[in-house]
């Protein structure tokens, strides 16, 4: 039941408005997680017992652990949630990644195995929500919460549908409060829930899937017939959809909590205006972005065990990261790649060679410009299907003087997706230090207004065809 659907809408319209008409909070509680688990079962209903076991997990262990009064002794009970989790979430997403590299392997020494096609699935919003519920086993585990009493709020939080199948991964502090206080829409938070929704609909149908959406696939259809131009213009235009298509499908989730009365954490801060790689992963998706440091990077040592390891922990966390996004090489390459920018970063600001902070108006300018051109190519790696379609698209966008003897072949489509690529990265750089919310608040009510209704017909007459959320296969 995708955000951009006819269903959802009347879903959502019917939700918000029997939500409103429980007088109790405990029953409006409930009726919000069998809504939620109607919603994911909308995709695959058997997988709803998969998402209610591993909840029931984490709030059973949660509260074994906070039995205990030594740390040290609560630690098989966090193994036991880790090796659940991480076990199901190997087994479905990193199957045949696994199996397919034993092969490769048993290759090289003449060994002829094919691995077995097991069948499986891989259920929408797996890593999101495993993630989430392990931060919760952690938190407990080390102190910083108090296990809830209540299974069903405990369920709740992991699927509370806005945000269940792409995030924000959101921590239980966050949410902790706001599932023990009544709530309910009040016009404030509908104004401000269904303006982001609009917003978030606008980026995702209008931007991604009907400019962007066409110039990015035409440019990765053949590998073996990449252009130069195709390569630019095409990679240009994913760094555009996927931004719109995420970030959109973020702020519809923010959106349609707070029409709820629920408040969702930020989870994109116009990231195309980043000066620097540590200031990009501060504002692209930042719930994972802070998940990484919290529960990986510090407890790998994070920067307190000298240089060279500090480096090795940025690395590595990053390394990961780029798994957690797809069980595939060329996704390992896009967080190894981002690492090694991080690595590079970190290694001039030690050496005080340059600090964005620090520098002048022009210095900042080329390290935002560096930093974006990194970031587009990076995303290369993350579009094309495998390794040899990654270095295809690579060797065709080193073909500059392929690049000017084609330009004047582009067509209408490829310069109105380049030229809102442009727009993006200015309204970027013009919001950079505000946020959406902010920005509403301080626009007068009739240019809000109309910038809606501009959106909304936008949506409405768009002729773009629908692709599914791109992080939906995460």
């Amino acid at each position: 039941m995708p955000f951009d659907s006819l269903t959802f809408l009347a879903f959502f319209g019917g939700v918000l408005a029997i939500a409103n008409a429980i007088a109790g909070w405990e029953a409006r509680k409930r009726f919000l997680l069998a809504a939620s688990w109607i919603f994911y079962a909308a995709w695959n209903p058997p997988f709803v017992l998969l998402l209610a076991g591993s909840s029931t997990l984490d709030w059973w262990v949660a509260r074994r652990m906070a039995a205990i009064d030594r740390q040290p002794e609560r630690l098989p009970w966090l193994r036991l949630s880790l090796a659940v989790n991480l076990g199901i979430l190997a087994t479905f997403k990193y199957q045949y990644f696994i199996l397919g590299n034993v092969a490769w392997s048993l290759e090289r020494f003449g060994i002829h195995w094919q691995a077995p096609d097991l069948g499986l699935v891989l259920p929408v919003g797996i890593s999101f929500y495993t993630f989430q519920s392990i931060s919760y086993a952690i938190d407990v585990y080390r102190g910083r919460v108090s296990p809830i009493r209540s299974w069903r709020d405990y369920a709740l939080y992991v699927a509370f549908f806005p945000q269940l199948v792409a995030g924000p991964i959101v921590r239980f502090g966050h949410m902790r409060h706001q599932l023990a206080e009544p709530r309910r829409s009040t016009l404030p938070d509908l104004g401000v829930g269904l303006s982001l929704m609009v917003l978030g609909l606008f980026q995702k149908i209008v931007l991604a899937d009907g400019i962007f959406a066409p110039v990015a696939d035409a440019g990765y259809a053949d590998p073996g017939a990449a252009t130069a131009l195709g390569a630019w213009t095409g990679t240009i235009a994913f760094a555009g959809q996927i931004f719109c298509d995420f970030a959109g499908y973020s702020t519809t989730a923010i959106g349609a909590a707070r029409c709820l009365g629920f408040h969702l954490p930020l989870n994109f801060r116009f990231p195309y205006a980043a000066s620097g790689f540590s200031d990009f992963w501060r504002r692209w998706h930042i719930s994972l972005s802070t998940w990484l440091r919290d529960y990986l990077y510090v407890p790998l040592g994070g920067s307190r065990l000298g240089r060279w390891l500090t480096l090795r922990n940025l690395m590595l966390t990053m390394l990961i990261g780029g798994l957690w996004h797809g069980a595939a090489w060329h996704f390992v390459i896009w967080g190894g790649l981002h690492g090694s920018w991080l690595v590079v970063e970190r290694v001039l600001a030690n050496r005080g060679w340059f600090r964005p902070e620090a520098a002048g108006r022009i210095g900042r300018t080329a390290w935002a410009a560096l930093t974006l051109a990194a970031v587009v190519y990076t995303w290369v790696w993350f579009r094309a299907s495998d390794l040899d379609h990654a270095l295809a698209v690579s060797r065709a966008l080193a073909d500059l003087p392929g690049l000017v003897a084609s330009w004047s072949a582009r067509d209408a489509r490829d310069t109105l997706a380049l030229l809102v690529f442009a727009a993006i990265v200015a309204v970027h750089w013009a919001m950079r230090s505000t946020t959406a919310e902010e920005l509403l608040a301080s626009t007068p009510a009739p240019l809000v207004a109309l910038a809606l209704g501009l959106m909304a017909a936008a949506i409405v007459l768009s002729p773009g065809t629908s692709h599914a959320f791109i992080y939906f296969q995460f």
